[in-house]
């Protein structure tokens, strides 16, 4: 790999191959289904909150930090997080909607809000590499792939990135083939000291957004990445050593599809479980009942009662009912954590296993 030389976009060859265009029919109407499906949760924060932090634990696994839900949970509900990974899951979920969020409000994807985003995984704001080195190995210490090292080029080519993924007449293809090439290019650049592979995963979904394939993030790759990690890896390498496009789309695609697929799965069993909450709810606590009473359980599966003090402005005294009557239902279990109560919605935290 010390010939190797990284080129701007769009790639010279042709990707739009047979294997390539029938994968991408796959997924474009697996990906369209979703929208559709994400569309029937009434809050948006449910599945931002909840799938965004699977995809943050996911994600981070890949880079061996390994955490359970459990102990993200919690971190969600403690003034202090002390497990380590935990927190660095947390920075991920923080950066994924510092990200939506400026793509909401932008609708660009520039190379100022992927510093940005960055800063919010590793809080270093040490912002491009400076400094030469850099290489990546493998499990054996070996190096595989050396990128570019000089300041300059790396802002060069993420100039060109930025061009990329933007102005959609730069390359004139489907942008759910350009997702793939936007990855491929950002994690050959490695244009960050750590959390490029975080970061880049985090573009993935972002782009989605930002192309209006999706309204909100939830179609997490991270899943599909880690069951194959070894063949992320090698497809990405395949394409600096023989220039093999079409593998690594093809592949990718498929990841779309199947990832889409028990996403919609998920979503849909979310919706039946919270549809259950409020018929028994209604029916045993008709005054008690509000369509944000049953949010709160939904975007908090640990919930406690300062949120929902806060979500239904409701005294202390109230939110203890509440819950304590949610708990007579067998819709919550109560826990405690140091000094703190907090009740778990574990009907819906089986979901995630």
């Amino acid at each position: 790999m010390e010939n190797f030389e990284l080129h701007k976009l769009p790639p010279k060859q042709d990707i739009e191959t047979k294997a390539v265009l029938r994968a991408l029919n796959n997924a474009s109407r697996a990906l369209a289904e979703l929208k559709g499906e994400a569309k029937t949760i009434p809050n948006e924060n449910i599945l931002i909150n909840t799938l965004g932090l699977q995809e943050a634990k996911d994600s981070s696994a890949i880079e061996n930090i390994v955490t359970t839900n459990d102990e993200l949970f919690l971190a969600n509900i403690s003034d202090t997080v002390e497990n380590i990974a935990a927190k660095e899951v947390q920075n991920y979920s923080k950066a994924l909607k510092h990200g939506f969020g400026l793509v909401r409000k932008y609708q660009l994807l520039t190379s100022n809000n992927i510093v940005e985003i960055q800063a919010e995984l590793e809080p270093n704001k040490s912002g491009f590499r400076k400094i030469p080195g850099t290489a990546l190995k493998n499990s054996a210490g070996e190096t595989v792939y050396t990128p570019p090292q000089h300041y300059d080029t790396i802002v060069e080519l993420m100039t060109n990135l930025e061009k990329y993924i933007n102005d959609n007449n730069l390359h004139e293809i489907d942008p759910l083939l350009k997702m793939p090439i936007i990855h491929y290019q950002f994690e050959s650049i490695h244009p960050f000291y750590d959390g490029n592979g975080r970061t880049g995963r985090i573009i993935n979904i972002l782009y989605l957004v930002q192309q209006q394939l999706l309204d909100i993030p939830v179609l997490y790759l991270s899943k599909y990445i880690i069951q194959k990690k070894s063949e992320y890896y090698k497809h990405l390498q395949s394409i600096r050593t023989t220039n093999d496009y079409e593998s690594w789309l093809v592949w990718l695609l498929n990841g779309v599809t199947e990832t889409s697929k028990s996403t919609i799965d998920l979503i849909q069993k979310i919706k039946n479980l919270m549809d259950s909450y409020i018929e028994n709810i209604k029916e045993t606590y008709p005054k008690m009942y509000s369509k944000d009473l049953v949010e709160n359980l939904f975007k908090h599966p640990y919930t406690k009662i300062e949120f929902v003090m806060n979500d239904l402005q409701v005294s202390k005294p109230t939110a203890m009912q509440y819950l304590n009557n949610l708990i007579k239902l067998g819709l919550l279990k109560k826990e405690k954590h140091w000094k703190t109560n907090y009740y778990i919605n574990e009907q819906l935290y089986e979901l995630f296993k």
